[in-house]
């Protein structure tokens, strides 16, 4: 059994995802990190960092923190979503790293200054903006000929991605103007598991342009 720990955010959401598209039995317990949950002693011991997800696998005595760890993690446990070919397991990494280095970092530096605070700073605003724009554009080509991210095969690097896709109202992108974005993003809102996996901890609709 794997518990996991998480909240309603696109990082929480990738690991939900990956659980129900391996169909492993998770526990879900639920940090409120509108609550300040995330810094509780009890969870610090779980996750230093104090930022959701963490997971415990308690079968196999394994406590794991950062969600691009955790998806590599289960990947491997189930020996599926992450290819064993060389270039093809490549291919999934390094779009995995660009979620994690740019798309959601910089996405999230955009929900601040673009959907919560846009009158704070103009300069943030637009810089952010921008950059939304031109991860969607590198996004929008990386697909124009391949149906996922790594290639033929959808993987954990679509897992990560795809949840900040969905907060694309937030990041004021239009998908309609990235094509293959758009095609991609409805191809995965429709399947059944990122259907559930996006209702962990709480219920919600996904977003569908």
């Amino acid at each position: 059994m794997i518990d996991l720990y998480t909240w309603s955010t696109p990082n929480g959401r990738k690991i939900s995802i990956a659980l129900e598209e391996l169909e492993l039995p998770y526990r879900v317990h639920t940090v409120d990190i509108t609550r300040d949950a995330q810094f509780a002693p009890e969870f610090l011991a779980i996750s230093p960092n104090n930022k959701i997800p963490a997971i415990v696998d308690r079968d196999a005595g394994v406590t794991l923190m950062e969600s691009g760890a955790i998806l590599i993690y289960l990947a491997e446990k189930c020996g599926r979503l992450l290819a064993s070919e060389r270039n093809a397991r490549l291919a999934t990494l390094e779009w995995l790293m660009w979620q994690m280095g740019g798309f959601g970092p910089m996405l999230g530096q955009a929900h601040h200054f673009v959907h919560f605070n846009p009158d704070k700073s103009e300069y943030a605003r637009e810089r952010y903006a921008s950059e939304a724009r031109r991860l969607y554009g590198v996004l929008d080509r990386r697909l124009a000929d391949r149906a996922y991210v790594a290639g033929d095969d959808y993987s954990i690097a679509d897992i990560a991605i795809w949840p900040w896709a969905a907060r694309h109202a937030w990041q004021a992108i239009a998908l309609p103007d990235y094509p293959h974005v758009l095609r991609w993003y409805r191809d995965i809102a429709s399947r059944p598991a990122v259907m559930r996996g996006y209702s962990v901890p709480t219920p919600a609709d996904i977003p569908l342009p």
